[in-house]
């Protein structure tokens, strides 16, 4: 085996030759070299494979012919781990290059016959150095646009965690409850069965359910007496105000169903939309469960926090009205058998 030779180029760009005869790859280091490429010849296919895998390289030359594994064999292993090096092959005979099938299975980017002069190789190699300065100056420009908008997204999500907390500042009821009703939610997802995704956006839902509560007048939200049927108008429009606040943030996207349905009935009486049964987006469907348990089981100026038992009768006697009847029953075996666990939240979020 010959030794490498690497020999830093003006322009930057690291070419790797991968022929079995050690008087091409001599050939190419001259010529590539005198063209400003930075060279590595590699005589041994396996070795070439084990040098992608371990350097950075923006180019390959690759013989098709060779001992013991050919090039579309080398490409197959080197694709399992890199997808965008840029790679072009040789052939001696035009009659022995791959099938085209293969140079597009296997993404290889060019081919042409060997001769002395390369001057075909060099027009190939140019092409695909052009091809690479692209392609870098499309990912520079797609990572600036991510980090703009990571930026941008992040700000807003600031702002509504803020218009969060300044709802639960003025209003003592929604301080621990948007908590208690996310935690409920992921207890309830979890026993479902639900993905680590869906109870994700049940935890987040949960936090953000009652943000459109920023938009009611404070002399509804704080009344500290029953509410007339005009107040409790304005009241059920806060599904739809969260909605409308989150829809601007693609961070958000999946928990609006939540936000804006929580307080929809299996029945089709709820609100905003009167969606029934299974319309009704399925995790909101839980954070409906969720929502009215905690407003049972919390203290609220106008009346004490409802037993234990009154309100696991309220949810039984329900089922398939107010509540999705899988969901709530669910949730009654929660109650029934892991208790412990709500008394966990309510401790660690006192109402």
């Amino acid at each position: 085996m010959r030794k490498n030779e690497n020999i830093k180029p003006s322009n930057g760009y690291k070419i790797i030759a991968v022929d079995d005869e050690e008087g091409i790859v001599d050939s190419l280091s001259i010529f590539l070299k005198r063209s400003g490429y930075e060279f590595t010849g590699v005589t041994n296919p396996m070795e070439a494979i084990e040098r992608v895998k371990n350097e950075h390289f923006d180019l390959m030359v690759l013989d098709f012919i060779m001992d013991p594994i050919h090039g579309d064999q080398v490409v197959e292993e080197i694709r399992k781990f890199n997808k965008e090096l840029y790679i072009l092959l040789l052939t001696g005979h035009k009659d022995l290059a791959p099938p085209l099938e293969t140079i597009r299975r296997l993404d290889i980017q060019g081919y042409c016959e060997k001769s002395d002069k390369f001057d075909q190789l060099l027009l190939l190699i140019e092409s695909g150095i052009k091809s690479i300065k692209q392609m870098n100056e499309i990912k520079r420009i797609n990572q600036e646009l991510s980090d703009t908008y990571e930026k941008l997204e992040k700000a807003y999500l600031d702002s509504i965690q803020t218009l969060r907390y300044t709802v639960e500042a003025k209003d003592p009821y929604t301080r621990g409850h948007s908590d208690r009703v996310s935690e409920y939610s992921v207890l309830i997802g979890k026993k479902l069965g639900l993905s680590e995704d869906e109870i994700k956006t049940l935890q987040v839902g949960g936090l953000f359910h009652d943000i459109g509560k920023i938009g009611i007048p404070d002399s509804i939200l704080l009344k500290d007496s029953k509410l007339t049927d005009d107040e409790y108008s304005e009241i059920k429009n806060h599904p739809s105000i969260g909605a409308h606040i989150l829809c601007n943030a693609e961070v958000f996207k999946d928990i609006i169903p939540i936000v804006k349905h929580h307080h929809e009935r299996y029945d089709g009486r709820g609100y905003p939309g009167q969606l029934k049964g299974e319309d009704i987006p399925y995790l909101a469907r839980i954070a409906a469960v969720a929502d009215a348990f905690d407003a049972m089981t919390s203290k609220r100026t106008y009346r004490n926090s409802l037993p234990i038992d009154v309100v696991r009768e309220e949810i039984e006697k329900n089922l398939g009205t107010q509540f999705d009847p899988h969901i709530g029953k669910t949730f009654l075996e929660i109650v029934d058998n892991e208790y412990d666990k709500i008394k966990e939240i309510q401790e660690k979020y006192p109402a």
